[in-house]
């Protein structure tokens, strides 16, 4: 085979490689930027495949009414952001929590004790009060469809442990919007009673 025969073949696989590290890139970058954040404390009381039963402590969170656009998580980053009468950067946390028809950021431990106050009318610091919850894993892309098949999965595996839902289902989202869907942790969460 002549040098000009192999040009297209040496090009071809170059090219292949130089994909492949590059998806390889994405995918350890997405995957180190949940690690890079604090995450909500919890004890895990039960794990059972993708279920658990945590114990969650009362935790301050930010809070501000969902919409169907980009706008809610932005109130919540201007707030964080400086957004506050304290004027003070206040670090991003994991996972941002959909309850009661708001999204929630929980607020770093650092803040805990004494969090800034909202500027903005539209974003409220409340308490998630401490609480047992039943949650269940899952990944992917988030559709409309997904959180109530994974919801149904939850409450079934609840039934068939005896159980009992003590308050209002909610969700949990851990990654950014550009992770890939498959890489994406997220939750469905419901309070209950009982021992595991």
């Amino acid at each position: 085979m002549t040098t000009a025969g192999r040009s297209p073949a040496l090009k071809k696989m170059f090219a292949i490689i130089a994909g492949l590290l590059v998806i390889a890139f994405c995918i350890a970058a997405c995957a180190t930027s949940r690690a890079g954040y604090e995450t909500a404390p919890y004890t895990v009381i039960r794990a059972d495949g993708d279920f658990e039963i945590r114990e969650y402590p009362e935790l301050k969170i930010a809070t501000t009414a969902r919409a169907g656009d980009n706008s809610s998580f932005m109130r919540l980053f201007r707030y964080i952001d400086g957004g506050n009468v304290a004027k003070e950067k206040i670090a991003m946390t994991t996972p941002v929590f959909m309850v009661d028809g708001k999204m929630a950021f929980v607020v770093p431990e650092k803040h805990q004790a004494a969090t800034p106050a909202p500027t903005s009318a539209q974003v409220m610091v409340n308490t998630m009060k401490a609480q047992r919850v039943a949650v269940l894993r899952f990944s992917g892309t988030r559709t409309k469809d997904s959180e109530p098949q994974a919801l149904a999965k939850l409450k079934a595996w609840m039934q068939a442990n005896k159980l009992t839902e003590v308050g209002a289902p909610f969700s949990a989202y851990y990654d950014p919007p550009w992770t890939p869907g498959f890489m994406r942790r997220n939750e469905v969460l419901v309070p209950m009673r009982g021992e595991p």
